[in-house]
């Protein structure tokens, strides 16, 4: 047990020394210049056989483009499966990197290009591949789950790997197997999923930059001022956020509740780049963010990913304007390899139980 806590200590340690960008400074666009800089990248991606892929997260001029151009926008889950069913040979990524990494794992024949590779995830940077092996060398005997939001390094050294849309039940799954499980990295997913399902996890201390942010107090306070607002939570909250939801749920579930559920106003507890889509499907609902304000805030992300931000209009056609090594992902083939094992584990289990990263209703 003091092996296990002085590693979780550790994990703990590396979570808190994170140094978090600040958000980058857009200029202004007016809708003409956009209409021109979204046909110039799409005669950029039929000029060199790519298209783009978008998580829910980035901003909506980007998701706007992908649908348009034939793409696709989604959470990690179904980005991971578009690629293999892409007829392009050109993958450009708008995410973060381990969304890029993923990408290539599964698609090696395939080009994946990212407009600045410099687009990490506090979850990946806290859970380094050599303190992590090490903590699960100690534990032989642990089924390893990870979560998507990791480096390919780390994912090689899993039995699997999961999304939010997915962790549930592959865990009940691995419970039914009598498996005993270690978890990384990120510890508010793991422990609502210890909840959820009474597992007891060997949980690593990782956390999203984004959701650490939201407070208890504040969401309080403005359910107070709505009270007619159902509550929608990404699990990577702190379970006091959790608590409080009438949705937790991944990004497909939240935008799916949104757009099924029958109240008119809604509480949006995660990274408000997903605002775009829920107003795509449900433009007569009204959101509104959780608060990120109160009583020990940093405001660090302010509802927003600093590093999905890196992504933007602008810098996807420099990219395709020169599409050299400073955008191209590349991963040591026997990292990959074995990295690709718990990812297409993920996928058969969710190609078996008809699990979908995508909203499947009118957009």
């Amino acid at each position: 047990m003091n092996e296990i806590n002085e590693t979780l200590l550790s994990a703990e340690a590396i979570r808190k020394t994170i140094e978090v960008p600040a958000h980058p400074i857009k200029p202004p666009i007016t809708t003409e210049e956009k209409e021109a800089l979204k046909s110039r990248i799409k005669k950029l991606m039929r000029e060199q056989d790519a298209v783009l892929v978008a998580h829910y997260y980035t901003d909506g001029d980007i998701q706007e483009l992908a649908e348009e151009s034939g793409g696709c926008v989604a959470d990690s889950l179904e980005m991971a499966r578009f690629g293999t069913t892409a007829k392009e040979q050109t993958l450009v990524v708008a995410g973060v990197s381990f969304m890029g990494e993923t990408s290539k794992i599964l698609n090696p024949e395939k080009r994946v290009l990212m407009p600045d590779l410099r687009a990490t995830c506090s979850l990946d940077i806290g859970c380094p591949a050599d303190v992590f092996g090490a903590f699960c060398d100690a534990h032989p005997d642990h089924t390893v789950v990870v979560y998507a939001n990791t480096s390919a390094a780390v994912k090689a050294r899993a039995d699997w790997m999961v999304t939010s849309g997915i962790a549930l039940p592959i865990v009940e799954h691995l419970k039914a197997q009598g498996e005993k499980i270690l978890w990384a990295p990120d510890r508010h997913l793991g422990h609502y999923i210890e909840k959820v399902t009474g597992v007891e996890m060997l949980l690593w201390q990782g956390s999203c930059v984004v959701h650490e942010e939201f407070k208890s107090v504040a969401l309080e306070r403005i359910r107070r001022l709505h009270p007619d607002a159902a509550v929608l939570v990404h699990p990577e909250s702190p379970e006091h956020v959790t608590d409080q939801a009438d949705v937790v749920g991944s990004t497909t579930k939240l935008i799916e509740a949104v757009a099924t559920m029958d109240q008119k106003k809604f509480i949006v507890a995660t990274d408000d780049g997903i605002f775009w889509k829920m107003k795509q499907v449900a433009p007569d609902k009204i959101l509104i963010s959780a608060p990120t304000a109160g009583e020990g805030a940093t405001c660090e992300s302010c509802a927003h990913c600093p590093w999905m931000a890196m992504n933007s209009l602008q810098n996807i056609e420099a990219m395709l304007q020169n599409p050299g090594p400073q955008h191209e992902i590349n991963i040591d083939e026997s990292i990959r390899e074995r990295a690709m094992l718990p990812i297409r584990r993920m996928l058969d289990f969710a190609d078996s139980h008809g699990i979908s990263g995508k909203y499947q209703g009118n957009a």
